[in-house]
């Protein structure tokens, strides 16, 4: 079979194509007015949902728009104006806003449904390319989403013109955003499964080495005993701990390299000959990724847990956060 190959015009097609997009987005920052504004005002007071709907690729985009909103804080999803038509408008309630997008604004499927909506007193918004459209009337608030022209040559593909929905839509999302106060954290209790949320919803006491896999020892030890109780550990240290297992020092693995440089035979000496006093440490309650910072700042690979009178309750070390995805 013969391969089609690309032309040598291809490449300037293609830049041509991101130029037209990007001046398609850039044009709508001239009209982010009053009405955006208002938008704003009716989906903040909002009792109930956003819902998103749109025919074919402006659907498609609608469902990224509801996505989007529902991920920062504006609960919102996607219904198809089709399906809403045989009984998918009963999601829809009265204190709900409805953002509708249709590049000409005259999507059939979309007005079938707009009577419906408005009179069961939801509120509509419409994000169209032609503000005198029979979908930009009807709206409470439109939001003019016009582009010059589609980025396609035959200037009939929706291209521009989705681009340009999209662009608002993040515009809409990022305001309400920042209008509700919405933050990391948030954001992370949204995303539990991603690695932002990892980063800010996992604890110390979620990742550290409790009971018998807490590596300490009392400071009467020896150091071949420390030796051992490091070896089981397997993090590198162990705690030095009072008869109440409050924490007095820790012995590292570095420690006992330089005990081994000072001394001809470190076999007689004791923990609290070598050990590190007023170790750094971290309480069970603080953020994993807090841990991390602390040990990448000071440059150690261990830390022993301890609770507010400093009674040691758990040790970790960086693989243990590696381990979680912490880091």
């Amino acid at each position: 079979m013969n391969q089609i190959q690309p032309s040598a015009q291809a490449l300037d097609l293609a830049r041509q194509v991101l130029r037209i997009e990007a001046d398609a987005v850039l044009a709508l920052a001239d009209r982010i007015d009053g009405a955006f504004l208002q938008a704003l005002r009716l989906i903040l007071n909002c009792r109930g949902r956003v819902i998103v709907s749109g025919m074919g690729k402006s659907g498609h985009v609608g469902r990224k728009i509801a996505s989007t909103l529902a991920s920062t804080g504006t609960p919102a999803f996607f219904v198809h104006p089709a399906e809403a038509s045989h009984g998918d408008l009963g999601m829809i309630t009265r204190d709900d806003v409805l953002i509708a997008i249709s590049n000409s604004g005259e999507s059939a499927e979309l007005l079938t449904i707009v009577p419906s909506i408005k009179r069961q007193g939801a509120r509509l918004i419409s994000m169209t390319g032609n503000r005198s459209s029979s979908l930009a009337v009807e709206a409470d608030v439109h939001l003019d989403a016009a582009v010059a022209q589609e980025a396609c040559p035959l200037n009939l593909a929706p291209t521009a013109s989705t681009t340009a929905v999209l662009a608002l839509g993040d515009a809409l999302a990022v305001a309400l955003l920042d209008a509700r106060g919405f933050g990391p954290e948030d954001f992370a209790r949204s995303h539990p499964g991603g690695s932002l949320g990892r980063r800010l919803l996992t604890h110390v006491r979620d990742v550290m080495r409790v009971g018998a896999a807490i590596p300490e020892v009392d400071p009467a030890t020896s150091v071949p005993a420390a030796i051992l109780e490091i070896s089981r550990g397997g993090i590198g240290m162990t705690a030095v701990v009072t008869a109440e297992r409050r924490v007095i020092g820790v012995v590292t693995d570095g420690d006992l390299r330089r005990a081994f440089g000072r001394e001809a035979d470190p076999r007689h000496l004791f923990v609290t000959d070598i050990m590190g006093r007023q170790p750094r440490s971290i309480g069970p309650d603080r953020l994993a990724v807090e841990a991390v910072e602390m040990m990448e700042q000071h440059k150690i690979n261990q830390l022993p847990v301890v609770d507010a009178t400093g009674v040691l309750v758990g040790a970790l070390n960086m693989h243990d956060l590696f381990k979680a995805k912490v880091i």
